[in-house]
């Protein structure tokens, strides 16, 4: 079995108010850092909600469309930090 991918939500000062990014991706901005959390809670939240299998369609980092199954229940783990 794999290991789950861990996401972290990072809230952060981003032009002229703030807000959260996961790896290198910003939210939008928010007015306070308060606001910016609570965001990234709900965010965060809604990315460990299982879904439904589905196929999806990709293309991978060669250029080559792939297709697979995908599991709604693989979901990360999440967290946020100020």
């Amino acid at each position: 079995m794999s290991k789950p991918i861990s996401e972290t939500y990072t809230v952060v000062e981003h032009d002229g108010g703030f807000a959260y990014k996961v790896g290198d991706v910003f939210s939008e901005t928010f007015p306070s850092r308060e606001a910016a959390h609570e965001a990234a809670d709900t965010a965060a939240h809604r990315q460990r909600a299982p879904g439904s299998d589905e196929t999806i369609a990709y293309q991978d980092a060669t250029g080559v469309w792939r297709e697979e199954r995908a599991s709604g229940r693989d979901r990360p783990v999440t967290d946020v930090k100020d």
